[in-house]
């Protein structure tokens, strides 16, 4: 009878093996929600320990690089992904955290009725969508809307070689979480973004979707919609 449990619990931990499972815990936490087989593609192109490969230095090239890189964070999520899109030296670059529900399915960033406050934003300051240069820290939406410290660490460091690309002559950040992650704590209270070529003017505020839940923020924003109309007048 003792023999047999002992053939038992061999033949149990052995199923329990084969099946990957080796061991109680392990030293490093594991993402159960990110795909197996997505995160092990990504492994595969870019190799642990070695050298990062440099990012494009032409804008053709970069959204080339963006819409293809399979290192890129939102190779791991569902829907398309939505591009940077506008003018080169635009007088206004707008940058987003990341696409909307209804923008995945529109298809550009800023639609439903988040879009209709931003495009009235951008006439109280002089300017039309057309006239501005759009983009967001990711290209697509990933689940719950929740990304990982690392990912927004890669996201901050891809905008700012694309807004050296891009060239444009001041920025407008909206969005807390776009806020935080392109001006540092350290800078919460700097006008000036650096970026891999130089420096230029930024003014932060709250994202349009915000604005449409909490209407008294909006003094605030136009407060600061005002100084950027006196900086796109100098």
């Amino acid at each position: 009878m003792r023999e047999n449990l002992a053939d038992a619990a061999n033949a149990y931990m052995a199923w329990w093996s084969l099946a990957g499972v080796d061991c109680a815990m392990g030293e490093e936490p594991t993402n159960w929600l990110r795909p197996l087989q997505q995160s092990a593609r990504i492994r595969a192109a870019v190799p642990e320990g070695g050298p990062a490969q440099p990012r494009p230095q032409s804008l053709e090239s970069f959204l080339t690089w963006l819409a293809q890189d399979a290192a890129q964070p939102e190779r791991r999520w569902p829907g398309a992904a939505i591009m940077p899109a506008g003018p080169v030296d635009a007088p206004l670059m707008v940058i987003t955290d990341m696409p909307d529900p209804a923008d995945i399915g529109a298809g550009t960033l800023l639609s439903d009725r988040a879009g209709q406050l931003f495009d009235a934003m951008l006439r109280a300051i002089g300017l039309q969508r057309q006239d501005v240069h759009l983009a967001s820290l990711f290209l697509s939406r990933p689940p719950g809307a929740m990304v990982e410290a690392s990912d927004l660490s890669a996201a901050a460091a891809r905008m700012r070689t694309y807004v050296m690309l891009a060239a444009p002559r001041r920025l407008l950040l909206l969005g807390d979480r776009t806020i935080r992650t392109l001006l540092p704590a350290t800078d919460s209270g700097s006008r000036v973004f650096n970026h891999d070529g130089g420096t230029l003017p930024v003014f932060a505020t709250f994202h349009p979707r915000l604005l449409l839940g909490q209407p008294a923020a909006k003094a605030e924003c136009w407060h600061v919609l005002q100084g950027l109309i006196e900086e796109m007048a100098k």
